[in-house]
């Protein structure tokens, strides 16, 4: 067989990355090359996102990009559209974009390799083959090599059962199914054989992890098992819910040595009128009380969360509710979203809707609020010492960026360090005294001595 050269795109979030990585895995088993250069690549695919309107739109912009390529170049042959967008939008995207010459959904990445044969082969196929029921474990690989560093994502489930009236997801990637915990320790046990020590595990609820599978919760006996693996160095739980951070979870926190004190818990909202109307099982007291128990368990634990304004039928008491709890439960970090209506959602339906110039207002009122509270946390951190994973080379090699147990990866922001004992390189790990912070990063200076 002729060793085509693909090059694929990934956007948005880490579960789509992770998919993207194993279609890769799946491609070049089959003896495809791979470059990052679009221009030097025969076909390309672009595993899409399609959560909210601002992700759609980024896809449609890199299909349509990728597609100016395709016209005036000679080596670019064809466009495969995957993920998201494609499982919500498949005959929208074969009318308007002409350009794209397959989709696949996200039950069918694992046919990734067959669809590309074909293109290459110029066999007829119909695009209703690869889009059906959404949601699948069947492209997932134990030995998929990872595309970031120096840290691995490790996915141990897909698809959502939680079914939030704003949220698209559960139509996109089908029900909530775990993978079962013997695969994803072997994942865990390549990856470390790859050379990574640092695991960042995702599911859209990770706290979910096991319901489906064994019956009970099992995300805590899933850390217990990953942290015996010889190698593994730190362990981060993202997509976690307040209702499954339960007694036996955070004991297992406490009490792992190899599992960061570090949570992100999409809490939403701070109102429990909106909290019901968003379909959340959560409550402001359930929220608060959580709160407490994790940190009085964990000192030092650091919670991310995100929450959303503009949701249909919100109005300002409810918003002043939600800016009051804020500066209560005094997130470590926080992300906020503008509420975006979405086909076959509950909310879709939902009224009255807030208006955007409202909303926009609002979202800028979170941030405001938050940029104190981030600058304050922030300030209590100037003079310790911390270890830090460099993930990145600036200026010349005298200035990195790197995260500590604090800050993950992509989302969260950076510490800036100079380097006082010498040259550096991504993935090192290094103790650094934080000297300086804004709301949203901080700088330090490593000490004399490596961090072990």
């Amino acid at each position: 067989m002729k060793q085509h050269t693909l090059s694929i795109i990934t956007l948005g979030c880490s579960k789509n990355l992770v998919d993207a990585e194993c279609m890769t895995t799946i491609l070049k088993e089959e003896g495809y090359q791979f470059t990052d250069d679009i221009r030097a690549a025969e076909a390309v695919i672009i595993n899409t996102c399609g959560f909210i309107e601002s992700a759609k739109q980024e896809a449609i912009d890199t299909i349509l990009e990728v597609a100016e390529y395709k016209k005036r170049g000679k080596k670019l042959k064809y466009i495969v559209v995957t993920g998201c967008l494609s499982q919500r939008y498949p005959n929208e995207i074969r009318k308007s974009l002409p350009e794209v010459d397959a989709v696949l959904g996200t039950a069918h990445y694992q046919d990734i390799s067959e669809v590309i044969g074909k293109l290459f082969r110029k066999e007829a196929f119909s695009w209703n083959d690869y889009v059906g029921m959404p949601g699948s474990l069947a492209h997932m690989r134990v030995q998929r090599e990872p595309s970031t560093k120096p840290y691995a994502w490790l996915k141990i489930a897909e698809g959502c059962a939680n079914g939030c009236a704003f949220c698209a997801i559960p139509g996109i990637r089908g029900k909530y199914t775990s993978r079962p915990m013997e695969d994803i320790i072997l994942e865990a046990k390549n990856l470390v054989d790859l050379g990574y020590s640092e695991i960042i595990l995702a599911a859209q609820d990770t706290t979910g992890y096991g319901r489906d599978l064994y019956g009970k919760r099992c995300l805590a006996e899933l850390l217990h098992k990953l942290g015996e693996v010889e190698g593994i160095r730190s362990l981060r739980i993202m997509y976690a819910y307040i209702d499954g951070i339960d007694d036996e979870l955070i004991e297992e926190m406490r009490t792992n040595p190899k599992v960061l004190h570090y949570l992100d818990i999409p809490v939403q909202h701070g109102d429990d009128e909106i909290l019901k109307k968003m379909r959340r099982r959560d409550t402001v007291e359930s929220i608060t009380n959580t709160l407490e128990r994790l940190r009085t368990a964990i000192p030092d634990i650091v919670i991310r969360s995100t929450v959303m304004v503009g949701f249909p039928g919100e109005k300002q008491s409810h918003f002043e509710n939600l800016l009051k709890n804020l500066k209560i439960w005094r997130f470590q970090c926080l992300g906020c979203f503008i509420y975006s209506p979405e086909e076959n959602t509950l909310g879709y339906k939902m009224h009255p809707r807030v208006r955007k110039d409202v909303s926009a207002r609002r979202y800028d009122r979170v941030m405001s609020l938050q940029q104190e509270i981030s600058l304050e946390n922030n300030q209590k951190r100037i003079g310790q010492i911390v270890s830090v994973t460099i993930d990145s080379i600036a200026d010349g090699g005298i200035f990195y960026m790197g995260r500590s147990f604090a800050e993950a990866p992509e989302v969260d922001p950076s510490i800036f360090v100079a380097s006082t004992i010498r040259p550096l390189e991504i993935g090192d790990v290094v103790d650094v005294k934080i000297m300086d912070c804004s709301p949203y990063d901080l700088t330090g200076v490593t000490l004399d001595e490596p961090a072990e």
